[in-house]
Order: structure tokens, then C-alpha cells, then sequence
């Protein structure tokens, strides 16, 4: 079984796919995923279909929804299966349990990987830790659950998704940037600073590409134009740490160089206090 949650909607068992084609089932079986292994309430499962308003009928109506994806899970599942659609959506106390085998929610492979690239990137072992990142993001295949329909609680774990996902991308940035991979960087790191206007951690990394590929003045630029976004908009000067790096720039401070090596630390955080 396999259910995947970064991008559209999918699930299969045996080959055969048991994603709900009505929007109610398909939340409940996005939020008894992203919970697998854990009893979800039924009062949590209301709050994600109804928000504060549910039905008088509320009740039946969850356990129909529940009996149509258990339905669909049978259905998918191939003749002789060691288990049954009951074992793998199953009624507990006050809730239900979705059980899945290891590598069965691409959410979690995400995790685990993300969580290894961060140990190795803490040790300085910029290799593995790019490279772990990178199989991460890789199992992204859009926006989480573009495809779905989503009430309170999944917007929460989609949003906290989301920025684990805008995190990754700057981890693994920072330690391409150790590798001194700077050249090879520029053309993403614009397309995520047009994207992320206001984002001072991915300006910092273009800054920092740019000066190492010999662009002073484009690093500069990026300062400059940031800055008056900032204040434009928000009424703030930059965080004290972007100043410093651009200090640190109109005095070529040899910091700036290729680090790499056992440095527990972001670009961003390069001149923190």
C-alpha cells in the first residue's frame, strides 16, 4: 500500500487505486493518512468536514464515509490479501486508525530523509547532506494535496508541510554553497527570490552565489532592491544579519570565501550575532 500527499492525491493497494472520487472522503482519507498510525479522533475528523458547524446527522454521515473508503479499499486490494480493508482502516475508541506499511506515505520518506540530510549537514558532511535533500524534495510532485479540498486542520498540516518544504530547499542551498557549487546555483536561487519576495534567507544565498561567481555588483543589487521592498511594504529595514553580510560584502571579507567543512550553521546565520 502506498499513499502519497506531496502533490495530487494518490493511493493504491495491489496496483489498484482507492482514491475517493467525492471531496468529503477524499479529506478524510488525506487527514487519516498524513495520521497514519495514530487513532484520529472523530470530533478532529468533524472539525476538518464541517469546521464548527456539523449536521444534526453528522455522525451517521462520518461512519458512511468511513464504510464507502473501506469499500474502495477492499476493492483495490488483490484476492488472497493477508489482511483486510477493516485491518488497514480500523475502528478504535472514539476514532479511527489508518495502519500503513514502512515507506507507505511518501510524507514520511520525506521526514526521514530530511532528518538524515540535517544530521549530516551538522557534522559538515555537505555531500550526504545535499544529496539526502535532494532525494527529499524529489518526492515532492507539486503542492501538497493540490488536489483536494481541504477544511482547518489539513490547511495547518499543508501549511506546516509547505515551509518543512521551503526549509529543505534552503538546507540544501546552503550546503551546495559549502561544496562551492555558487555558479551552479544563481538561476534557481533567482527564480526562488522572484517567488519569495520578501524571504531574506534565499536573498542572503543569492547574494552570497552571486559574489562568489564574481558578481559584486549583482550581489549588491539584490541588497539594494530588497531593501527598499522592505521598507516600501513592511515599513522595516533589513534583519541585522542580512546587514552585516552586506557590509561584509563592500569590505570583500574574506568570510564570504568557500566554507566548507564542519560549519553548523546556515547562510543566512553566516553573520549572525
Amino acid at each position: 500500500m502506498r499513499i502519497q500527499l506531496l502533490g495530487p492525491l494518490s493511493a493504491e493497494v495491489d496496483g489498484g487505486s482507492f482514491v475517493p472520487t467525492a471531496g468529503k472522503p477524499r479529506q478524510i482519507l488525506s487527514l487519516m493518512a498524513l495520521y497514519a498510525g495514530r487513532v484520529v479522533p472523530v470530533p478532529l475528523l468533524m472539525d476538518e468536514i464541517w469546521r464548527t458547524e456539523p449536521p444534526a446527522s453528522a455522525l451517521s454521515t462520518m461512519q458512511t464515509y468511513i464504510l464507502q473508503l473501506r469499500r474502495r479499499i477492499g476493492s483495490a486490494m488483490a484476492p488472497g490479501s493477508p489482511c483486510s480493508a477493516k485491518d488497514v482502516l480500523a475502528t478504535r475508541h472514539g476514532g479511527y486508525l489508518l495502519q500503513l506499511p514502512d515507506g507507505g506515505l511518501d510524507v514520511h520518506d520525506y521526514e526521514r530523509l530530511v532528518r538524515a540530510g540535517q544530521a549530516a549537514f551538522e557534522t559538515g558532511d555537505d555531500e550526504v547532506a545535499a544529496r539526502q535533500f535532494r532525494s527529499a524534495l524529489e518526492l515532492w510532485q507539486g503542492s501538497a494535496l493540490v488536489d483536494v479540498r481541504v477544511g482547518p486542520i489539513l490547511e495547518i498540516e499543508i501549511r506546516r508541510l509547505e515551509e518543512s518544504r521551503l526549509v529543505t530547499v534552503e538546507r540544501r542551498i546552503d550546503a551546495d554553497l559549502r561544496l562551492g557549487r555558487h555558479a551552479e546555483l544563481i538561476a534557481e536561487l533567482t527564480d526562488l527570490t522572484a517567488r519569495h519576495p520578501k524571504h531574506e534567507g534565499l536573498h542572503s544565498q543569492v547574494m552570497v552565489a552571486l559574489y562568489r561567481s564574481g558578481r559584486q555588483a549583482a550581489a549588491l543589487e539584490i541588497y539594494r532592491r530588497l531593501r527598499e521592498r522592505l521598507i516600501e511594504e513592511l515599513g522595516l529595514e533589513p534583519s541585522p544579519q542580512l546587514q552585516r553580510l552586506h557590509r561584509a560584502m563592500l569590505a570583500v571579507d574574506p568570510q564570504l570565501d568557500v566554507q566548507a567543512g564542519p560549519r553548523r550553521t546556515s547562510t543566512f546565520d553566516l553573520f549572525a550575532a
